[in-house]
């Protein structure tokens, strides 16, 4: 019961997640020393994924590479706060719902455990009964051979050749 109405309250979380995105990203340009801030970080960004693509492309990297214009750079910046916002979110739901689901599985490894525990001790009550009640036995036909109705009874022998040779 509680697996879909969790599944159902990450999904209505990730989804609640793109307005908050959306909204950060319109945000992100309003504020001045927040827009410089962004804009370093969106021009860090765009030499960064420009060098990685010219050395995956075989191109020269030692070419100056022209930075971005405010506004594109204020839009790249927006738009990776967003993501990374959204992104964080999937990732906190994904983490929780991995520890949530190993709790529950060390929860019902606990409970094997206790009843394989509960097993062994049964296992162990039932064997020091079998030995009493063989220890008892052992005794009761001690008693019956000292008591001389061993031979009537046959306790724990067949009959040997001094029996047939009695009862003839």
């Amino acid at each position: 019961m509680i697996l879909p109405v969790f599944k159902l309250g990450t999904l209505a979380l990730k989804t609640l997640c793109k307005p908050i995105g959306k909204r950060i990203k319109k945000e992100a340009g309003l504020n001045p020393k927040f827009r410089h801030s962004i804009i370093n970080i969106a021009q860090a960004n765009h030499r960064f994924t420009t060098t990685v693509q010219r050395r995956i492309y075989g191109h020269a990297t030692d070419v100056a590479i022209r930075p971005l214009n405010e506004e594109k750079a204020v839009q790249a910046a927006a738009d990776l706060l967003g993501e990374l916002f959204v992104f964080s979110v999937a990732g906190a739901a994904v983490i929780f719902e991995v520890q949530s689901r190993s709790r529950a599985e060390a929860r019902k490894e606990e409970l094997r455990r206790k009843e394989l525990e509960a097993m062994k001790q049964r296992d162990e009550d039932l064997a020091r009964e079998v030995e009493l009640l063989k220890h008892r036995i052992a005794s009761l036909e001690q008693v019956a051979k000292d008591q001389g109705i061993g031979g009537f009874l046959n306790f724990k022998r067949g009959n040997t050749t001094e029996d047939k040779a009695i009862t003839s």
